[in-house]
C-alpha cells in the first residue's frame, strides 16, 4: 500500500480513522489514551500544514493515517526507568497511528516507510494500548523507558534502528549532490566505477552485521578526493565525508568519525588492512576484480594522465603497474571472505603472466580509447 503525505482536503476523511481509531482502544480496554477530543482537528491540520501528516491509500481510498516528524521531540528529552541507545542519533518520531474500519497491515506499511525515511525511529505508546505493544516489539523495536507528555501523562517510549533499509532522502542527497562529482574525474574513476563500488559493497554488507546507510555512504564518497589529485586522494575523501554537515541529518558524529576512517583505509596500496569492518567492505568492493575491466581501466587512467607517452611508452607503464598492484607479488590484498574477487584475481595473474596474451588485450583496448580521443 502506498504512502503519500496529505494535503487539506484530505482532513474531512482522516477524523474518521481517528474516531474509529479511539473506539477500538475502548473496546480493547484503553480508555486513558486519546481523550478530550485528541487528536484534534487543529493538530491534524498543524501535522498537514508542516508536511508531517500523510496517509496509507489504495487509489482515492485513505486506508490509514500517521504523523512522521523529523528531528528531536521536547518529550523524549528526559526518560525514567532506561535511557536511549545512541540518543545523538538523529531520528523520527511516530505519532497518531489510525486506520479505517476492515483494513489490515496498517501498522506494518507505516513502519516499513518511516525505515526508508531516517537512521533512526521512535515510538510511544499508553501502558494500557496493549496492541501497539505487542505490534511494537513484535516489529523489532525495544523497549527504552518512560517518557511524558507535555501534560505530564507516562507514555512507554520505543526505539528501532532500522540498519538493514536504506534511507530514501539519504539515498537522494547522494545522487542529486554527490555522484555527479566523479563524473569530472578519469575515465578509471567516473560515476560507473562510484555505482559499482556501491553496488559491491552494499552485497558484501549483506553477510556483516553492519549499517548498511553507513556502508553506502562510505562507498559514495570513497574516491572524492581525487579531486585534489591522486596521491592523498583517500585522505582527501575522509575530509570531505566529515566536512559534510549534511550527513549530520542521518547520522551522529561517532559515526561520521567510524565512515571517515573506512574512506581513508579504503586505498589499495595501503601498508596496513582497513581498521573497521566498513573500511574493509568498501575496500574490498573497491578492488570489484574484472580482468578486462581493469587492463581496460588502466588504459584509459594512462592516456587521460600521460596524454605525451608513446603507444609502447603507455604499453610499459601499464605493464609495471598491473604486476606492481595485481601480480603475484603486488600489494592488493584482500580482505573478505565472501567476495568473488579472489578467483577473478588469479585469472587477471593468469593474463598478466601471459605477455603476449596480455599485449593483445592492451592493443584492443588502446587503439579503441586512444582513436575515440581524437
Amino acid at each position: 500500500m502506498p504512502v503519500r503525505p496529505s494535503i487539506p482536503a484530505d482532513l474531512p476523511r482522516l477524523m474518521p480513522l481517528f474516531d474509529h481509531s479511539r473506539s477500538l482502544m475502548r473496546a480493547a480496554g484503553n480508555i486513558n489514551q486519546w481523550v478530550n477530543g485528541y487528536p484534534s482537528v487543529e493538530a491534524i491540520t498543524h501535522d498537514i500544514a508542516h508536511g508531517q501528516s500523510f496517509v496509507i491509500h489504495q487509489g482515492d481510498a485513505i486506508l490509514g493515517t500517521f504523523a512522521f516528524i523529523l528531528g528531536p521531540d521536547p518529550t523524549y528529552t528526559e526518560i525514567q526507568g532506561g535511557s536511549w541507545l545512541h540518543p545523538d542519533r538523529p531520528y523520527g518520531t511516530v505519532h497518531r497511528l489510525a486506520k479505517a474500519p476492515g483494513t489490515r497491515g496498517i501498522f506494518k506499511t507505516c513502519f516499513d516507510w518511516c525505515c526508508t525515511q531516517a537512521t533512526s525511529v521512535r515510538a510511544d505508546t499508553h501502558a494500557d494500548n496493549a496492541t501497539m505493544l505487542t505490534l511494537l516489539s513484535d516489529y523489532g523495536f525495544s523497549f527504552r523507558g518512560i517518557i511524558h507528555l507535555a501534560d505530564g501523562s507516562p507514555r512507554h517510549a520505543f526505539q528501532l534502528f532500522p540498519s538493514s533499509t536504506l534511507c530514501q532522502p539519504l539515498v537522494d542527497y547522494i545522487e542529486a549532490d554527490i555522484l555527479p562529482r566523479y563524473d569530472n574525474f578519469d575515465a578509471a574513476h567516473r560515476r560507473d566505477h562510484a555505482l559499482s563500488v556501491i553496488a559491491n559493497s552494499l552485497d558484501l554488507a549483506r553477510h556483516y552485521d553492519v549499517d548498511i546507510n553507513m556502508v553506502y555512504t562510505v562507498a559514495a564518497y570513497h574516491d572524492l578526493g581525487l579531486v585534489n589529485g591522486r596521491e592523498r586522494h583517500h585522505l582527501d575523501s575522509a575530509g570531505i565525508l566529515l566536512a559534510d554537515n549534511r550527513l549530520l541529518q542521518w547520522f551522529e558524529p561517532a559515526q561520521l568519525q567510524v565512515m571517515a576512517q573506512a574512506a581513508a583505509d579504503h586505498r589499495a596500496s595501503s601498508a596496513q588492512p582497513p581498521q573497521t569492518i566498513y573500511g574493509r567492505i568498501v575496500a574490498e568492493a573497491d578492488r570489484d576484480i574484472d580482468p578486462l575491466k581493469i587492463i581496460q581501466r588502466t588504459v584509459q587512467f594512462g592516456l587521460d594522465n600521460y596524454p605525451s607517452l608513446s603507444p609502447d611508452q603507455h604499453w610499459q607503464r601499464a605493464l609495471a603497474h598491473l604486476n606492481e598492484k595485481y601480480g603475484s607479488s603486488g600489494y592488493l590484498k584482500l580482505f573478505l571472505p565472501e567476495s568473488p574477487n579472489a578467483q577473478r584475481l588469479a585469472e587477471l595473474r593468469d593474463i598478466i603472466a601471459d605477455t603476449p596474451r596480455l599485449r593483445e588485450i592492451f592493443n584492443q583496448f588502446f587503439t579503441r580509447f586512444s582513436d575515440s580521443s581524437r
